[in-house]
Formats: structure tokens, C-alpha cells, sequence
């Protein structure tokens, strides 16, 4: 199967905001640089999301094809 070449490396994506954050946290940056960060980071978490959003909608296909329609939602903030 060819590989997209408009098809977002999440993990790669993911990496790279991390960087971006580190740095932007570190503040030795100017403000030209920051804004530059801060930008390119918006961008990244717009691709991950996307990312995202796409692997999920793969997913409820996937269960739906299998006839396994009951989705339960994901809350991070519930940790039993």
C-alpha cells in the first residue's frame, strides 16, 4: 500500500511541540522568536488534532463494522 505523502506523523508532530514548549519555557528566546514558537506551535496542535479526530473516526468505523455500536467516552480525569 503507498503511503500518503500529506499524512501527518503524529508521533513526530508530537515531538516537535514538546521541543517547542521546552524552549518557549526555557525563556531565553526573543520575542520575534516566541511569537515564531508560539505560531509554528498552534499549527502542531491543529495537525495533532486532526490526527487525532481521523484515527477515532477510523475506530467508531472499525466497531461499527462490528457491530459493537457502544462507544463509552474516554475521561481523563476519571481514574479509578
Amino acid at each position: 500500500m503507498p503511503k500518503k505523502t500529506n499524512v501527518i506523523n503524529f508521533e513526530k508532530t508530537f515531538i516537535e511541540l514538546e521541543d517547542l514548549v521546552k524552549k518557549m519555557e526555557g525563556g531565553d528566546l526573543s520575542l520575534e522568536e516566541s511569537l515564531k514558537y508560539f505560531e509554528r506551535g498552534m499549527l502542531l496542535t491543529k495537525n495533532c488534532q486532526q490526527a487525532l479526530n481521523k484515527a477515532e473516526q477510523k475506530v467508531r468505523i472499525l466497531l461499527e463494522k462490528n457491530n459493537k455500536n457502544n462507544l463509552e467516552s474516554f475521561d481523563s480525569d476519571n481514574s479509578d
